[in-house]
């Protein structure tokens, strides 16, 4: 029998985190307390596109970040075909509703970084998909379309992070203090995730502290939807699997079952 995945929202830093000790250690522990995925559904903040789009399986990587050592520019993550999952993704959507399957893009460092960590041995197949649109409730019904491969062993991940108001920040440590902006949206989200109240999640443009410096764009947030739609019951709480900062940004992370 297949075991059932969770889902997850992850935050995925920037490729520095391949060198942080503690954050890449948290991400790490947490595969290992995982069951083994059969493959992994990525939606990352980095790729904003309708209609829903799918990544080339084994195209190289897109290193769409600048200002890094050279190092992470030479980094691959050469992961087995992910066709088959492609096709099992399309077959879901509704019938009217296009996908494009991508012929050479492959995976943007808001799914390859932290899968790097946490599948360093790049033995199982990763589709990314793209963010359709910013709308929690669409994301939550594409979520919930998605839901099924869960049970034929998908890992459904949307990668983030929960705060992200980078024009904001005014040092760039690992171990910089938070902002305020950054620790009250943070302490908001947690109790609203606390307590599954989804409505509440959604409506964070105006119901959130911290707005607008702890998302001045929101993409960094929304894939939290499509995990939450992806989830048994979406008003049931998470774990909260990974709290605290990170160059003053919340790297709060959640599964849910």
């Amino acid at each position: 029998m297949t075991t059932q995945m969770p889902a997850l929202y992850i935050g995925h830093g920037a490729p520095p985190l391949l060198d942080d000790p503690i954050w890449s250690g948290q991400l790490a522990a947490w595969a290992k307390d995982l069951p083994r995925p059969k493959a992994v559904l990525i939606v990352s903040a980095h790729w904003e596109s309708a209609p829903v789009s799918l990544s080339a399986s084994q195209a190289p990587l897109v290193y769409d970040f600048g200002g890094f050592a050279p190092k992470y520019y030479q980094m691959t993550y050469e992961t087995p075909d992910a066709t088959a999952l492609a096709q099992r993704v399309a077959a879901m959507m509704p019938d009217g509703e296009q996908v494009h399957q991508h012929v050479s893009r492959g995976l943007d460092h808001g799914a390859w970084v932290p899968l790097k960590i946490m599948y360093p041995e790049a033995d199982i197949p990763v589709l990314q998909m793209s963010l359709p649109t910013d709308d929690p409730h669409r994301l939550m019904k594409l979520g919930e379309r998605l839901r099924p491969l869960r049970e034929e062993g998908v890992l459904i991940v949307g990668s983030g992070f929960l705060t992200h108001g980078l024009p904001f920040l005014k040092e760039f440590r690992i171990e910089a203090e938070a902002p305020g902006w950054s620790v009250d949206f943070d302490l908001w989200a947690a109790d609203a995730l606390s307590r599954g109240d989804v409505d509440l999640l959604s409506d964070y443009r105006s119901k959130a502290p911290g707005m607008p410096y702890a998302h001045p764009t929101v993409e960094h947030y929304t894939p939290l939807f499509v995990t939450l739609g992806a989830a048994t019951a979406a008003d049931a709480p998470g774990i909260q699997v990974i709290d605290g900062y990170w160059m003053g940004l919340s790297k709060r992370s959640l599964q849910v079952a």
